[in-house]
């Protein structure tokens, strides 16, 4: 069909097939914040908003990717490590040369090859990030800061490589925020709200950036971030978009207003502050008028939606470097991938994040958490990809392990969260037919079962392989006894 610039239209788009069979993406925060790569590691979004509030999150923010914004805010540690490291005097700005040089030594084959050890099917890369730094040589200039980006085209050059690799390739870009166009420093939920530059000329620079994005590079993702100025042109770029590539994706924070931006805006965003800080402790910002899935951050949805979902962190508190974080603030390849088959259960995707070093390394804690990742879904992937909720997303065996279910229409995938104790898997509420077969991913051989009333009793291994998790394939799909 053709889309019109019409909500009405744009939501006939249905989420395509790629993007709900897909599963994992992988995210990349890259650029000047790399070269200082410093955050504290004050803890994860949802649990510091939610006991702190929004003042302590910015205050001591552990996002090494808002290096620029942390270091405005007097006494805050990212301040205080810049002029101790830097100087006062030193800007933001001076970061440019020093990452250009960095990247020169940059081999995108290498990143695009471990994303597909890791099991991604997408990767989506920080085109400009809310310091209005550009990844590529843009042909609309920052009309401040003129040849504000990179000397490479990194977008192009990862574009090219990940495709070639087998793989979807999306672009995230900060319209919602640009500290070239607004550099009042972000302080609460108040000034993140306000923090969206409105003027004209920033609305048609934003638009013309998606549009160069999309025009050049053909991304199967449209990943906005935070909001975007209330005179783009949303709908007319969705159309666009829709109609040149039938089966991108669009994310849900595209959201337009200009309530902060009056008086009386404000005021009433003062009365609605403890709502707005429970939305973003939930890890949620306001959605816009149209998107084909929600991006919760830093958290997770608790039952199976009806819409389709894409759950996004780090693999620590940060999405961009920070040299700071070790295995304590790590995620374990056991975490990461029980996390992953919950979030897959209940209908999401993950866009799981690595923040490279300045010269593109990715730490090596980053990577082995890839490959571990990796690794799992070489055996049990049949589980995770091309598969859809089923009627129950989790449960416990009778033996009190956690069990999340998959569901393919010739088979039931329950996986275990944990090993069963004594080779004796007994999931509860499941009734199987005469002839149906149990396998283990990763053994050729059936296992034994039998109905044990209302529940369904398969004997393991008694000994099984170190593993975070352990996927059983039933097949035909048993009947669900609510």
């Amino acid at each position: 069909m053709v889309y019109e610039p019409t909500l009405a239209s744009l939501r006939q788009h249905a989420v395509p097939t790629w993007f709900h069979d897909a599963k994992l993406g992988i995210f990349v925060h890259w650029g000047l914040y790399s070269v200082p790569a410093w955050a504290p590691t004050t803890g994860p979004l949802t649990e510091v908003i939610t006991q702190q509030g929004g003042a302590a999150w910015f205050a001591r923010n552990p996002y090494a990717e808002w290096y620029l914004n942390s270091i405005k805010i007097a006494g805050s540690p990212s301040r205080e490590y810049h002029e101790r490291t830097y100087g006062a005097g030193f800007s933001y700005e001076s970061f440019a040369p020093l990452f250009n040089a960095a990247t020169a030594r940059w081999d995108p084959n290498s990143w695009a090859e471990l994303f597909r050890q890791a099991g991604a099917r997408y990767v989506v890369l920080t085109t400009k990030h809310h310091d209005g730094f550009l990844l590529w040589p843009s042909r609309v200039p920052n009309p401040y800061k003129g040849r504000y980006c990179s000397e490479r085209d990194l977008v192009g050059e990862l574009t090219q490589a990940v495709r070639a690799q087998g793989l979807r390739m999306g672009l995230y870009y900060s319209g919602g925020l640009d500290w070239t166009f607004n550099d009042a420093p972000i302080r609460d939920v108040l000034s993140l709200l306000a923090g969206t530059p409105q003027s004209a000329d920033y609305a048609r620079y934003a638009d013309a950036h998606w549009q160069e994005l999309i025009e050049r590079y053909e991304p199967a993702v449209l990943w906005n971030d935070i909001a975007y100025p209330a005179a783009g042109k949303v709908k007319a770029l969705f159309a666009a978009y829709y109609n040149r590539l039938p089966e991108g994706v669009i994310n849900d924070r595209f959201m337009q207003s200009k309530v902060a931006a009056s008086p009386l805006g404000r005021l009433a965003l003062r009365l609605l502050l403890p709502l707005l800080t429970r939305t973003l402790g939930n890890g949620s910002l306001p959605a816009g008028g149209h998107y084909d899935f929600r991006t919760p951050e830093y958290t997770s949805y608790s039952r199976i939606t009806p819409y389709k979902w894409e759950a996004t962190r780090g693999l620590g508190y940060s999405f961009g470097y920070n040299r700071n974080e070790g295995i304590e603030q790590m995620l374990s390849v056991t975490e990461l991938v029980r996390s992953f088959v919950d979030i897959v259960s209940k209908n999401g995707n993950l866009l799981l994040n690595v923040g490279p070093m300045a010269d593109g390394a990715i730490p090596d804690l980053q990577r082995e958490r890839l490959r571990g990742l990796g690794q799992w879904l070489q055996t049990n992937g049949e589980a995770i990809y091309g598969t859809r909720p089923w009627v129950a997303a989790e449960g416990t065996t009778a033996e009190g392990v956690d069990v999340r279910y998959t569901f393919k229409p010739a088979a039931l995938y329950a996986t275990l969260l944990d090993a069963p104790p004594g080779g004796l898997s007994t999931l509860k509420g499941l009734r199987a037919i005469a002839g149906t077969q149990v396998h283990l991913l990763g053994r050729e051989e059936a296992l034994t079962w039998r109905q044990a009333g209302n529940d369904l009793a398969i004997d393991l291994p008694a000994t099984l392989p170190a593993s975070p998790a352990y996927a059983l394939r039933i097949a035909p799909p048993p009947q669900y006894l609510s």
